[in-house]
């Protein structure tokens, strides 16, 4: 009979493996960069919603239900709304990057970018911050771009505020 102590001391004496990642946070199984989803697939649930809709109306009519109509009417309403906010993802986080460093007009270093979106069409909008190439950066910015035809919507850049002095280099 084993106790529960028993396998307590493998642990301790490398007996067993002890704790492990999850497979989707090991960093050795590396396989490319991320790649942002599409918006387009809104188009999907868009195209789900007229199905369902389309069965509600049916049901509506053979049963002459008004409840049942007016959720017929909302899911076409909301289709309608997937399938107009449904935009391609035509610049993609890298190239936005680019345009990113061209508008600032200094060598970037550290950068990050964030998907946004305008409006109630939900028009996405990459937001980049950037920070110059220099250690510590020197002057960091702030460039919005359209994510569907690559606009540049707005730029900010300035000295960076922040103290960086307290820490080593």
């Amino acid at each position: 009979m084993t106790h529960p102590s028993d396998d307590d001391d493998d642990d301790r004496n490398g007996g067993s493996e002890g704790d492990a990642l999850p497979e989707d946070l090991d960093v050795t199984a590396y396989v490319g960069p991320y790649v942002f989803p599409d918006i387009k697939r809104r188009r999907i649930a868009g195209t789900i919603y007229v199905g369902l809709g389309v069965l509600v109306l049916w049901a509506a009519l053979a049963t002459h239900n008004r409840g049942l109509l007016f959720g017929a009417i909302l899911l076409a309403a909301i289709a309608a709304y997937h399938f107009i906010a449904g935009w391609s993802l035509n610049i993609d986080q890298t190239e936005a990057l680019a345009v990113a460093s061209r508008t600032v007009g200094f060598p970037v270093g550290h950068a990050s970018a964030q998907l946004a979106w305008r409006g109630l069409r939900s028009r996405p909008a990459w937001r980049i911050l950037v920070y110059s190439a220099d250690e510590p950066p020197s002057v960091r910015g702030l460039v919005e771009l359209d994510a569907v035809d690559g606009t540049v919507l707005g730029e900010y850049t300035e000295t960076n505020p922040e103290d960086w002095t307290q820490y080593p280099r």
